[in-house]
């Protein structure tokens, strides 16, 4: 399992860990990586995902999943999720045209 976040696409960095003595070795900065789940309102199903924490109050600050998910760019998404994308985009399309 990476150590990147399925929305955001936020990933782990590489740095220097910097002594007092200025003596530098590398390091990790790891995302702050969340199992969630998460309720989709066009699909009426629940969501497992791996998000960062910044993620989840995007998520909460957009209005929920599926908000953000129509708001995201692809290029971002992982492939699982991209997908989920996909099917409320077609769910969306297709309620109007029952209703």
């Amino acid at each position: 399992m990476s150590r990147r976040c399925d929305l955001t696409g936020k990933a782990v960095l590489t740095g220097h860990l910097v002594s007092h003595s200025n003596r530098k070795t590398k390091r990790r900065f790891l995302p702050n990586l969340c199992n969630v789940t998460l309720q989709s309102d066009v699909l009426q199903r629940s969501i497992r995902v791996r998000i960062s924490a910044n993620a989840l109050k995007s998520v909460d600050h957009r209005g929920g999943l599926d908000a953000f998910l129509l708001k995201a760019r692809d290029e971002e998404l992982a492939p699982r999720v991209l997908e989920l994308k996909r099917q409320i985009v077609k769910a969306q399309a297709e309620a109007p045209a029952a209703a």
